[in-house]
């Protein structure tokens, strides 16, 4: 399957001294906090193995969170996993629900690593593309026509990615009244949906997902990542819900993927959120200033930001620098004024594709404000 687009665009970064806004991972500390809740676990020889769905307390304290954030009710016991990051719930879900010759409908652009998963599963991605950015519109756009005619009979799944990477966008309610005509006429038809950034959404909107609604949520594999939220992608833990009867199915794969988590991190994190400060709460607001600090710098740039309505990335359009291939267009702009962005035509199946060829590029803003200060500095010598 080849190098992902992540470990070339980075070690291109690292061989150049790049500022790399291209894999998305804050270059700022986890919560003090936090970092003190998980030492204090590893100090009372919280170090062995936790059970294999994950410690009882980690579990309670998101069963609560789901309530709270989604009006959605998961027994803890049955219906909740952690899980080795986001990651490894997606493949432990896709493993377990997808058999040999099932289709599973993907969103282009989408992210990396649902194909290579459904490939691995014996199933078949049908890639649906959306209706790309255009001179009438700043953003991605989910074509529900396309999407239904892509479904039939041998559909076995559908995966969403919302807030999405790399698009940038959010479900609305229409949406979910789309997947609920949908589900209606093919009762097998399953819902994975990656909500890696469910904390991360701007302008005030509220993160909708399809376990707001009973018909919905009774199809679907909920999937998280304390990574996010928290500033730790390199700690790798997720989980994921779902009703018992699929989750059941999930664990089978998962008991002998990783069987179990890191207990001391499972710990902390379950102690630092029943005492939560606020970090949950305010994490949309403090990323909104960061992506609208990352904008307007952009405006003062050739490249044309696009409106991001959540996760910690937003689009830019190259057209004005001339049209050419994205990917070259990241690696010229990584060596000419030494910032790293990763081409969005290489979340399509074919990247040279001319639904793919819109000339942009995906930009992290989850950086200190002087890395973001200093990358429009340099862009701005494009």
């Amino acid at each position: 399957m080849g190098q992902t687009i992540f470990c070339e665009m980075t070690a291109l970064a690292l061989e150049t001294g790049s500022l790399n806004l291209g894999q998305g991972y804050p270059d700022y500390s986890p919560p003090a906090k936090l970092i003190a809740a998980i030492h204090q676990a590893m100090l009372e020889n919280l170090n062995q193995y936790a059970p294999m769905q994950g410690l009882p307390v980690l579990r309670e304290v998101i069963a609560g969170r789901m309530q709270m954030q989604h009006g959605r009710a998961y027994d803890m016991q049955d219906e909740i996993t952690v899980t080795s990051g986001a990651t490894e719930a997606l493949m432990s879900s896709i493993l377990a629900l997808v058999h040999t010759g099932d289709d599973v409908i993907l969103l282009d652009p989408a992210y990396d690593v649902y194909e290579p998963a459904v490939q691995l599963a014996g199933g078949q991605a049908v890639r649906v593309p959306m209706r790309a950015p255009d001179a009438s519109q700043d953003r991605f756009m989910l074509d529900w026509d396309r999407i239904g005619d892509a479904v039939h009979a041998n559909t076995r799944m559908i995966i969403l990615n919302f807030p999405s990477n790399p698009s940038c966008i959010t479900l609305k309610e229409a949406d979910l009244d789309a997947l609920e005509h949908l589900l209606s006429r093919f009762p097998d038809l399953l819902l994975l949906s990656d909500e890696a950034y469910e904390h991360i959404v701007f302008d005030g909107h509220p993160q909708v997902s399809p376990i707001s609604r009973d018909t919905l949520a009774a199809r679907t594999v909920f999937i998280s990542s304390f990574g996010k939220t928290f500033h730790a992608t390199g700690w790798k833990i997720g989980f994921c819900c779902a009703p018992r009867a699929i989750m059941d199915e999930i664990r089978k794969v998962h008991q002998f993927m990783v069987y179990s988590v890191s207990t001391p991190m499972q710990a902390g994190i379950a102690r630092f959120m029943k005492a939560d400060d606020g970090t949950i709460a305010g994490l949309s607001s403090f990323y909104q200033k960061k992506r609208d600090r990352l904008y307007e710098g952009l405006l003062t740039t050739r490249l044309r930001p696009l409106h991001s309505e959540g996760t910690f990335f937003l689009l830019v359009d190259t057209s004005a620098l001339g049209k050419q291939d994205a990917k070259e267009m990241a690696i010229q702009m990584t060596h000419k004024v030494g910032v790293t962005a990763i081409p969005v035509a290489t979340f399509y199946r074919d990247p040279t594709s001319p639904e793919a060829s819109h000339g942009l590029l995906r930009l992290c803003f989850a950086k200190r404000d002087v890395t973001l200060d200093q990358a429009v500095e340099r862009l701005q010598k494009l």
